[in-house]
């Protein structure tokens, strides 16, 4: 199983950079590359609607500003769509990307994560993902067990003071 995690500009690499990490993490391959909703349409009809004939389990697409990618995406592939809309240059605060990701009509769903929240896109690819593969599931719970633990740690440091 893979992952396509794509965006709509190499600006919105360092974010996107966070969701490659955590699933290089699951040791879950990936896919990676450039499709712009507005500056190449015709790539990205062919990404949405075959990106499931090439082993892609999980779309992860990050876009700022009128961040179409995601649910255009989302409207020509069978495959679950992760949007992660991303503060860009041109962004209105994020808010505009937030919302034209979030916003989708009935019948064509983006799970959305915060703004710039590749991290979490990440995570909720390998956790669909951990549906069907044990391996990766069990890195997870080992994953969230961590996240436990520093909490833990930290809680105790503070009493100890």
């Amino acid at each position: 199983m893979k992952v396509a995690v794509i965006m709509g500009s190499i600006s919105d690499m360092p974010v996107m950079q966070e969701a490659i990490d955590i699933l290089k993490g699951f040791d879950i391959e990936i896919e990676v590359d450039i499709v712009s909703a507005h500056r190449t349409p015709e790539k990205l009809f062919d990404f949405s609607q075959n990106a499931h004939t090439r082993g892609i389990s999980v779309v992860i697409a990050g876009a700022g500003g009128a961040a179409h990618l995601p649910g255009m995406v989302a409207s020509m592939s069978p495959l679950p769509v992760i949007g992660v809309p991303i503060k860009s240059s041109n962004s209105i605060d994020g808010w505009d990307s937030v919302l034209s990701i979030l916003q989708m009509p009935g019948g064509v769903p983006v799970a959305t994560v915060a703004l710039n929240g590749a991290k979490n896109a990440g995570i909720l690819a390998a956790q669909i993902i951990g549906t069907s593969d044990k391996c990766v599931l069990d890195k997870i719970i080992l994953y969230k067990t961590g996240l436990k633990e520093t909490v833990l740690i930290a809680s105790k440091s503070i009493h100890n003071k």
